[in-house]
């Protein structure tokens, strides 16, 4: 039989246990998929502790990459044998996995599997930001928050290629020069700088017309004081905990500010908006433009590991947990 990563009961690294699994039969519209990698993302931590929660128990992780070993009835859009990718839903820290096969893309031929798995949710979800949620155009100033990290590394480099000018926040200087590296024109160590400052500095007072804040708690209202009236705040993570309750009155008192909590399921729940985003990722990517890599591998059945690594801040740009 199988093995995965399953989550008993949720709480640190260590609820994550090694554990031989039954995987039943592809029914209809399903597909079987024997994984290559998975990717580690800071969903898959709010899934453990319990901040998303989940039936217990599962099985982690929302982006993987490998073959498809059999279809169910009535499954068209792969086969077996085709090399596929996707982002959601939850089960990727396995050997092999269910997964309804309208929410597989295939893989390009000339895509890694490795590279895959440690990009489709980082990816996808940078493609939502810079082109649905705000379409970033030439000439705009626009700040990332954890630049270094994989879902910022990917934004740098996009932002960078529409002809934006990119700020972004990071924890170190070894950080400041790989965000650099791939498109961060402004990298702000936070540890030493107050981003806020550094921003109207940077903007000389203007200040800026999106923020992209994935930190959550320690960054969320610093990050409002560095909008421009009607600027949009944008959060979609909570890397340093859940943003503290507050008045929408605060929106006003800083400049009839918008603000957002994108999820990226929400973008690509139809086949059509799966491809489309999907589609436009591959190509990016392809082009040069944008430049996915891996940076630290782990063994699947260690985990927990991994995790422990990504909640100290310890890892930069993408992650895959190897099967």
């Amino acid at each position: 039989m199988p093995y995965a990563i399953r989550v008993n009961q949720t709480g640190g690294p260590e609820v994550m246990s090694w554990e031989e699994v039954e995987v039943d039969e592809p029914g209809p519209g399903q597909a079987l998929i024997r994984q290559s990698a998975a990717g580690l993302n800071f969903i898959d931590v709010y899934h453990r502790t319990g901040l998303y929660p989940q039936p217990l128990p599962f099985t982690p992780g929302v982006e993987g990459a490998g073959t498809v070993e059999k279809v169910g009835e009535g499954v068209e859009t792969v086969k077996p044998g085709d090399r596929v990718a996707y982002a959601g839903p939850i089960g990727g820290y396995s050997e092999q996995r269910i997964i309804d096969a309208d929410r597989l893309v295939k893989l390009p031929d000339d895509m890694e599997f490795e590279q895959a798995a440690g990009m489709m949710l980082q990816g996808m979800t940078a493609r939502m930001l810079l082109r649905a949620v705000f379409p970033v155009e030439k000439g705009d100033t626009i700040l990332i928050h954890a630049a270094a990290g994989g879902v910022g590394l990917i934004m740098c480099q996009w932002a960078n290629a529409l002809g934006a000018t990119v700020i972004g926040t990071v924890s170190s200087e070894e950080k400041a020069e790989l965000a650099s590296a791939h498109g961060c024109h402004h990298p702000i160590v936070y540890t030493k700088q107050d981003f806020a400052t550094e921003v109207a500095r940077i903007t000389d007072g203007e200040k800026l017309p999106v923020v992209y804040d994935s930190v959550g708690r320690s960054t969320f209202l610093k990050s409002l004081d560095c909008l421009k009236p009607r600027g949009l705040m944008v959060s979609f993570g909570n890397a340093s905990g859940a943003v503290d309750p507050f008045a929408p009155a605060l929106l006003a008192q800083k400049g009839s500010l918008f603000l957002t909590r994108p999820t990226l399921f929400h973008y690509i729940g139809s086949r059509r908006e799966l491809e489309q985003s999907a589609g436009e990722l591959f190509d990016i990517v392809r082009s040069g433009k944008v430049k996915v890599e891996v940076n630290q591998r782990f063994a699947l059945k260690d985990a927990a590991e991994a995790h422990r690594a990504l909640e100290s801040r310890k890892t930069a740009g993408s992650t895959i947990l190897m099967v």
